[in-house]
């Protein structure tokens, strides 16, 4: 019975750490298109504080700039309550393109960051996978140049993160707003 419960965990172990190398990267990707401010149009997301929270969030601001090394500069802006919350995140380049990690300083979480599909001027759908001491979790972004987004990108969007495992309920198309979007620089 244990050597039987072993290999289950086992597999299931053998498993997500496969389902995490198959997530795509940008075939060619540029990384000077991916600069300049976006919409976060679509979060998806495995982990407990998204389901605390998902129904308080809306749409932010998220401005993309390449540092000097060839990092990348993340700032987001996004409304909390009655305030203007800023998140500056440092992602840092790895040898492959369209590949980047970060580690949250405030919680010590592991971020392998993948910019899956994107043609730069229109939408970007971004996968993530946070490891930290108490497990790992997914997350799917869809980020836009515009407010607004057609149906069929939503759509592609609610696909893929499906295809990571994320359910409806884990699945978040965010609501509108003009707040916070005038601070966003």
């Amino acid at each position: 019975m244990q050597a039987t419960l072993l290999s289950i965990l086992g597999l299931a172990l053998l498993g997500a750490l496969h389902a995490q190398d198959d997530i795509p990267v940008q075939a060619n990707f540029q990384q000077d298109k991916l600069t300049g401010r976006w919409y976060s149009i679509g979060l998806a997301s495995s982990s407990n504080w998204f389901k605390d929270k998902k129904h308080l969030m809306k749409m932010c601001t998220t401005v993309i700039t390449v540092t000097a090394d060839g990092n990348l500069e993340v700032n987001s802006t996004y409304p909390k309550g009655d305030q203007c919350e800023k998140k500056n995140s440092l992602y840092i380049k790895t040898e492959q393109p369209g590949r980047f990690s970060y580690t949250s300083p405030r919680w010590g979480s592991k971020h392998d960051i993948r910019v899956v599909e994107t043609n730069y001027d229109e939408y970007a759908l971004v996968a993530t996978r946070i490891s930290k001491s108490t497990g790992t979790s997914t997350m799917v972004l869809l980020y836009s140049r515009t407010k607004v987004l057609s149906p069929e990108r939503l759509e592609r969007f609610t696909q893929f993160s499906k295809e990571q495992g994320l359910t409806d309920e884990e699945i978040l198309i965010l609501p509108q707003t003009d707040k916070c979007m005038a601070e966003a620089a």
